[in-house]
Parts: C-alpha cells; sequence; structure tokens
C-alpha cells in the first residue's frame, strides 16, 4: 500500500494516521488535505478508486461526498447574503412566493438553513427519478404543510436541504444552484467539485463502497433502523421517499452524477473540499478571490440550533448551513459519531465519513473523502484520527473525548 502526496513534518502523524487507516481501519481509497494560513500542509492520497477493476486512487481522483454538499450549498447563499442580495432574516416568500402555502408563510430563509423549516421530507410518495427532477421536486416542497411549526425545533433535513436553499439561490439569481456555485465559487478559486458533474470527468470517478448491513459487527444508527422497520416514519420518509435516488448503485449512476443535488450530490476529493473551506478560515478571501467579507463569518460559524435533532433522534448543533462541534460519546455505540473539533470551526460530513471544516481561529481548513462508507451519521475513526492528529499538531488539547480547544 503506497501513500502518494506530500506532508509537512509539523504534521507527520496525520500522514501516520493515514497510513494506519488503511493498515488497520479497513480504508479502501481515499484523499486528506489541510491547509494552515491558506498553504497545503497535507497532501495525501492513496488505495484503490475502483475495486472491480482495481484502478487506483490518483492525484486526481473524485468521489460522492454525500453531505459535504451541503455546506457548498449554504456558502452560496452567505457569498448572496453578504452582498446584500439575500436577507437571510426575511420570509423565504420574499424570494420564492409559492412557498407560502400550506401556512409556511412566516418560515425565514435562516430557517431553512438551521433545519427548522419543517419540510425534511416529502409526505407524498415520489415516482422513480424524481430527485433528477428539480422542478417536481420544488414544486411538491413549496405545496406541502410542514411537518412541524417552522422555527419551533430542528430536524436534519437530509435530502431536502438542497432543493429548499437551491431554489432560494436561483430564484435570487436566475441561475441553477449548480451554474452559481461554479460561476461564482468553484470556478474563481480552482476547486474539484461539482454539483452537476460533467460527463467526460466520469471516468475519474471512485466507486462507491456502501455499507452491508448483514455483515457481523455492524451498528445501524438509530434513524436508519426506524427508516427501516418504519418506513411511513418522517426518518423513514426523509431516507426512503426520494424516487429511488438511495437504492443500491443508484448514487453512482450518470443520471446521478449530473443532476444538481444540493444536499448530497457534490463530487469532489479532499482537496476540494478543504479549498472550499480556505477562504473561510482566512476571513472569507483567498488569493484574490473573496467570497464573503469577514462579519459574514460569524453567520456560518455561531450555533443557530442545538440539542436533540427531531429527526435524526440524536443531538445535533448547527450553524447557517453549517455543522458544530458535537460530541455524542455518550450514547449507545450505534449514535456515538459526532464532529470533535473546535468550537471555533464549521463545516459538514457526509453520510458514511467524508468531511470538511475551517477553522478560523486556528486559520486551518481540512477535507478528506474516501470510498468506503462507514456505518455511522457523522465523522466515524478514520476521519476523525485524522482531525485529532491535526489538533494535535496545532497544539490543542482536549479532555474526556470532548472537542478540541487552543
Amino acid at each position: 500500500m503506497s501513500i502518494q502526496g506530500t506532508c509537512a513534518p509539523q504534521f507527520a502523524e496525520v500522514r501516520a494516521e493515514f497510513e494506519r487507516n488503511f493498515a488497520e481501519r479497513g480504508e479502501v481509497g481515499a484523499s486528506v488535505h489541510v491547509t494552515l494560513d491558506g498553504a497545503p500542509v497535507v497532501d495525501l492520497w492513496g488505495g484503490v478508486a475502483d475495486p472491480i477493476t482495481g484502478r487506483l486512487w490518483s492525484e486526481d481522483t473524485i468521489v460522492h461526498v454525500w453531505s459535504c454538499t451541503k455546506a457548498a450549498t449554504a456558502l452560496c447563499a452567505h457569498v448572496l447574503a453578504s452582498r446584500g442580495a439575500l436577507d437571510l432574516n426575511a420570509p423565504v416568500t420574499r424570494y420564492w412566493p409559492e412557498y407560502g402555502a400550506e401556512g409556511k408563510g412566516t418560515t425565514l430563509v435562516r430557517h431553512v438553513l438551521s433545519h427548522q423549516a419543517g419540510l425534511p421530507a416529502l409526505t407524498e410518495w415520489l415516482p422513480g427519478g424524481a430527485f433528477y427532477d428539480w422542478d417536481l421536486v420544488t414544486a411538491k416542497l413549496a405545496a406541502q404543510k410542514p411537518l412541524w411549526d417552522p422555527g419551533t425545533k430542528h430536524g436534519y433535513h437530509g435530502l431536502t436541504f438542497g432543493f429548499l436553499v437551491g431554489e432560494i439561490v436561483r430564484r435570487v439569481t436566475g441561475l441553477s444552484l449548480g451554474q452559481f456555485f461554479e460561476k461564482e465559487v468553484s470556478g474563481p478559486l480552482g476547486l474539484d467539485f461539482w454539483m452537476g458533474l460533467p460527463e467526460d470527468l466520469e471516468p475519474h470517478v471512485a466507486h462507491t463502497i456502501p455499507v452491508d448491513p448483514t455483515q457481523p459487527g455492524i451498528l445501524l444508527p438509530s434513524l436508519f433502523i426506524t427508516a427501516l422497520t418504519q418506513p411511513e416514519s418522517v426518518p423513514g420518509l426523509m431516507l426512503l421517499n426520494n424516487g429511488g435516488y438511495m437504492a443500491p448503485g443508484e448514487s453512482d449512476s450518470r443520471a446521478a452524477h449530473a443532476a444538481e443535488m444540493g444536499a448530497i450530490g457534490g463530487i469532489s476529493n479532499a482537496r476540494g473540499l478543504a479549498g472550499l473551506y480556505r477562504p473561510l478560515a482566512l476571513g472569507g478571501e483567498y488569493n484574490g478571490v473573496r467570497l464573503v467579507e469577514p462579519e459574514q463569518i460569524p453567520q456560518m460559524s455561531n450555533v443557530a440550533v442545538a440539542g436533540l435533532d427531531a429527526v435524526v433522534g440524536v443531538p445535533s448543533r448547527f450553524g447557517l448551513g453549517f455543522q458544530k462541534a458535537t460530541d455524542n460519546a455518550h450514547l449507545p455505540p450505534n449514535d456515538r459519531e459526532g464532529l470533535l473539533v473546535s468550537e471555533e470551526a464549521f463545516g459538514h460530513n457526509g453520510m458514511g465519513g467524508s468531511l470538511g471544516f475551517a477553522d478560523p481561529r486556528a486559520r486551518v481548513s481540512f477535507g478528506y473523502a474516501m470510498n468506503r462508507q462507514g456505518p455511522g451519521l457523522g465523522a466515524n475513526e478514520r476521519g476523525q484520527s485524522l482531525v485529532d492528529a491535526v489538533y494535535r499538531a496545532l497544539g490543542y488539547r482536549r479532555t474526556g473525548g470532548g472537542t478540541w480547544f487552543a
């Protein structure tokens, strides 16, 4: 097993943990990237991108990063807010009038960004391929009654978040979410990050290796157990009512890669994830590209909601579109995964373990992407070990297994 890339001596432990992931923790193919003060200090990759063909993970391999996409979508909204084109405290109906149906007229943009909108799932079962039809899904969301009074509690909008925030972006700009992201974020920054992957890049995509729940020792989170045993429940609707998108192998299809799904559909790698957060770790600008003004950063990094998640069933903490440090180590083993970063950090993980975040105090950005998914909802042992090594290299400490502090 050969690890490729570079690693600054200060961060040698990150490389050691990356190697351990392959040797001891079942990693198949992965990349990790870290920047400090805007400069890359870790840029590593290795393993196998496609176990079927034996294709190796290379420097330009990209992979489905699942809910890490939510951060890219949220960033688009913050770019508009920083420019004065979007008021995060305004009603959604200011930009999307049809959204006011069924008592949703009081829903604010910030409620959508912080998973308080009450639309974590559609209650009308969708036809096959529905998630590839933007107008269909957004029309149904606009017409549906919320599952709770918006703003009264938060519950993870696992698959609908991208349609909700993305439609607001589209209404403000006239561009689709993927078009706006490429024009204003990924293009200027030169990121390997797409919401709507061009077909000519398909040969570079790693093959996703999903969890096999029948394997001994696999502990499924409570969310998945509830969804599988109670498909008409909110968790069941959230995970299963997606027109077949979550069916085995479908997320690796060309149709899935081509679609713009701002909650779960992003294709990137560790370099792309860390690059997304690099300007945010530096006050909103990197290399002449200003994404947001410095005063916008607290809107991303401050906690907007915290406590028991009405959908996932375990505690969660969010800013406006970004996850915050969450220590769930006290929960049963199947629900223990959280996100152990510093309190100043903000980011988002993806189902199975991918992760990106910015830490403005440490002036660090981080990205980790892999093809073998873990069973949990948060940062698993592979990703968290890399995060821990970064913070130790910076001289941070933590007590009781919790979050990191300087």
